[in-house]
């Protein structure tokens, strides 16, 4: 049986960015294939009760000097986005609705929306700063923009967002292998180790 790695990851995440620069090699090391989870994490944690760490002001002020410190640990470009939190909805239903219809796509948006959140940040929440990214890379705004209101996106987005949460999913990101959860990106090695 092949082995697979569940990825569960919302953009405004700087952990699940962290994750998706670091994933694809273990994935790669241990002949593994990524199953790529697009979720809201606003709506997992509204529905398990739990808040961003950056509520917490001392938890938040450690944890940006955390991820900078893992970042360069993993020599992956980094930089906080001033611009955080970012209401990702739209972007998450254009990362779901890219690999629903036009999955030749979805690799390359996931690979422009985290660089621009987390490497060069941009204000992705703003609808014109959105229109120009995509516009620079080639993407149709406007058929982005009814991609992003197709009903159908919409309830896959939210879908998968329940799963997540009733699999017991309570931030981004999260892994499956097999049965076995692991959460947050510090934990990598333990998913190479569940994939070997």
């Amino acid at each position: 049986m092949a082995k697979t790695v569940e990825f569960f990851y919302d953009f405004g995440s700087p952990a699940s960015y962290l994750a998706f620069k670091r994933l694809p090699g273990i994935a790669a090391e241990r002949g593994a294939t990524i199953v790529w989870r697009p979720m809201l994490l606003g709506g997992v944690f509204k529905a398990s009760g739990n808040t961003s760490p950056v509520t917490v002001p001392a938890k938040g002020k450690w944890m940006a000097g955390d991820l900078q410190r893992w970042a360069a640990k993993s020599g992956v470009p980094f930089a906080f986005n001033p611009f955080f939190p970012v209401n990702t909805l739209t972007l998450m239903r254009g990362a779901t609705g890219l690999q629903m219809r036009q999955p030749a796509d979805f690799a390359r948006f996931n690979d422009i929306v985290f660089d621009a959140m987390w490497r060069t940040p941009r204000n992705l929440g703003d609808a014109a700063v959105l229109a120009a990214l995509l516009a620079e890379h080639g993407f149709d705004a406007d058929a982005f923009a009814a991609l992003v209101a197709d009903p159908e996106v919409k309830a896959r987005l939210v879908a998968t967002t329940d799963e997540a949460v009733q699999r017991g999913v309570f931030g981004a990101p999260t892994f499956f292998v097999g049965g076995e959860m692991h959460f947050g990106q510090d934990r990598l090695d333990f998913v190479r180790d569940a994939l070997a």
